[in-house]
């Protein structure tokens, strides 16, 4: 199975049997910047930021949160434990969107465009926080009310209680669109997702910037 990290000065072909695009979100559609998120937190604590960083890296309820294991007012509970601060909803809001930044319309174009081609979908290890926020940047970018209306269909982690890079959230998409993993390809900027999807036979592309996107299908 083949895997192919993009470079930007790269050209690579997309495999004719190529019939279903699967993409990542963060990284690879909207730009991300978690230090943005840490700083945020960091002014909130009083923490210099490597020690906010090293205090919430170590934490498991982020990954809970994404499998939708834990509700938006447990996730705020624990980021206010953790911290020992007392913040408003809105404060905790705020800073966990920090890293969120926007979608250039080039991007709802491309996306526009290919599925004129392919069955296009959205895989995503997300939580009810950032895809609100999320779809707020996609309704002002595209007029659009959510993302769900750029794909085919569009898959979230903390909707299926699953999350990349696990076998189970690929072979859950692959079985409810009836995909051939072959003529499947995956796009996402972090190498474990990348080998999830490649150890049930999808193709696999890896980029390093949510711009080569566009270069990738120019």
């Amino acid at each position: 199975m083949q895997c192919y990290i993009f470079a930007l000065y790269h050209t690579i072909l997309i495999p004719h049997e190529i019939k279903n695009l699967i993409f990542d979100l963060g990284g690879v559609i909207i730009g991300l910047d978690p230090a943005k998120t840490h700083n945020s937190f960091a002014l909130l604590s009083g923490l210099q930021v490597h020690e906010l960083r090293d205090k919430i890296l170590s934490q498991s309820f982020f990954n809970e949160y994404e499998k939708g294991l834990l509700t938006t007012i447990e996730f705020r509970a624990k980021i206010r434990s953790c911290l020992n601060l007392e913040i408003t909803d809105q404060q905790i809001d705020d800073a966990w969107n920090a890293m969120l930044l926007d979608i250039p319309k080039e991007k709802f174009e491309l996306l526009q465009r290919l599925k004129l081609k392919y069955q296009v979908f959205l895989l995503s290890n997300t939580n009810e926080i950032h895809l609100q926020a999320v779809n707020e940047i996609v309704l002002k970018s595209s007029g659009k009310p959510s993302l769900d209306h750029h794909f085919h269909k569009a898959f979230y982690s903390h909707l299926l209680h699953m999350r990349k890079p696990d076998q189970e959230i690929f072979s859950y998409v692959l079985k409810e669109c009836n995909l051939t993993p072959s003529q499947t390809l995956f796009v996402d900027d972090i190498v474990e997702n990348i080998r999830g999807a490649q150890s049930l036979g999808i193709q696999s592309i890896q980029i390093t910037s949510p711009e080569m996107i566009l270069s990738l299908f120019q």
